[in-house]
């Protein structure tokens, strides 16, 4: 773990990569657990309209991601772009807790935020482009210690949050946090973070906006992209059931369903750092698929659990697998267009908003065929499927990289 901190940390880019990742992980996670108390209790939005809301935001993070990053391919700036991402969420906060209405909730979560939230694909576009000038075990080491700093974010700041404004009012000074987060983020990048080169400009046309948008859909990238995506979307039925089978099912608690996720987002973080030696020997395809194979064994251990000491019993195994499935897909997806650090990390957008639709969808199929534990079963079930598509597409690679090539 030390090594390969200290391997990422050696490059003064990516000391302020990391430093400007860690600050917006701090952002999101003072103000994700709390953005639907504010706008449904504080803000009086109807359960319905906040949860359009949600789907319409997601869809405009989605463009906003792709769209910025064929554009930092284009132009090579990473610095200026990151500083006016960052600028969103400076707004997208601010006006939230300044101005703590319904109309500026809507705008913030459905415009300002999601273009702020393009600023994830840009920082790793922008570990991308640092570590294509070093080693193989240097540059996994920037990935690594990249996505450590996000996940030391979520394991800190959510508790200390919620800690700091147990007792008052209103949740509202979260976005404040978030505000000033934003703002100390936005000076370290624009005057701390050296600029990093665009995609070779020989590409030509390739950096086109609709030959990039073609490209993704392409069967070769599309298709990897759709078995991440349901790979990774038994992480987000995991997010949605266990509690519910905690609470409903087994008769635990509110607590238990509190320690059990600071044991796995902690257990998590230390996993990083194993699955990082474990990909020194295993290409991305197999550990991911090792990783699947693990988590597919919790999400079915979970569905038969019928105690809470058999779900805390579980939380190694959880950890474990989710370390996997939350950093190797990273790489993965940026290896499927590797000479383009933009678009390639805009696949990790486009991740994520394909595996929490695959979600929504199969949270409404099981709820309505079974219960919470049969829903955990389905999204083991989604795994093994995303882990079948995995190995059809590169099973027969013998240890060699995705390469991107001119689409037709």
């Amino acid at each position: 773990m030390t090594s390969t901190i200290l391997s990422a940390m050696r490059n003064p880019a990516m000391r302020i990569s990391m430093l400007a990742i860690f600050l917006f992980g701090f952002a999101g996670a003072a103000t994700s657990p709390y953005q639907s108390v504010v706008g449904i209790n504080e803000l009086g939005l109807s359960d319905a309209i906040y949860s359009l809301l949600i789907l319409l935001a997601s869809t405009v993070n989605v463009i906003v991601s792709v769209s910025i990053g064929i554009l930092a391919d284009r132009v090579g700036n990473y610095r200026v772009l990151m500083s006016t991402a960052i600028l969103f969420g400076v707004v997208g906060y601010g006006i939230v807790y300044m101005l703590p209405y319904q109309t500026s909730f809507v705008v913030s979560v459905l415009l300002l935020l999601p273009i702020y939230g393009a600023l994830y694909t840009l920082l790793f576009a922008n570990v991308r482009s640092i570590a294509r000038r070093m080693s193989g075990h240097d540059a996994a080491s920037l990935t690594t210690g990249a996505r450590a700093a996000i996940s030391v974010s979520w394991v800190l700041v959510p508790g200390l949050v919620g800690f700091a404004l147990a007792g008052g009012e209103s949740m509202l000074p979260a976005y404040l946090l978030a505000c000033l987060g934003c703002l100390a983020n936005l000076l370290i990048v624009y005057f701390s973070l050296p600029n990093e080169g665009g995609a070779d400009p020989s590409l030509g046309k390739r950096l086109s906006y609709w030959t990039s948008f073609r490209e993704i859909l392409t069967p070769r990238i599309f298709l990897r992209v759709i078995a991440v995506a349901t790979i990774t979307s038994s992480l987000h039925v995991n997010a949605a059931v266990l509690p519910l089978i905690m609470t409903d099912e087994i008769g635990g608690s509110v607590t238990d369903i509190g320690i059990i996720v600071g044991i796995v987002a902690f257990l998590e973080v230390v996993f990083i750092f194993v699955w990082a030696r474990i990909q020194l020997s295993l290409v991305p395809f197999k550990a991911l698929a090792l990783g699947t194979a693990i988590y597919i064994g919790y999400m079915v251990l979970l569905g038969f659990s019928t105690a809470t000491w058999q779900i805390y019993a579980l939380t190694l195994i959880s950890a474990f697998g989710a370390a996997a499935l939350i950093t190797i897909p990273i790489s993965y997806l940026q290896d499927l267009i590797t000479d383009r650090p933009g678009l390639g990390s805009s696949l990790i957008a486009v991740n994520l908003f394909l595996s929490g639709g695959l979600c929504a969808g199969l949270f409404a199929l099981g709820t309505r065929i079974s219960n919470y534990s049969g829903t955990a079963l389905l999204g083991g079930v989604a795994g093994f499927a995303g882990l079948l598509l995995l190995l059809a597409l590169d099973g027969d690679r013998k240890g060699k990289r995705t390469v991107s090539r001119e689409p037709g």
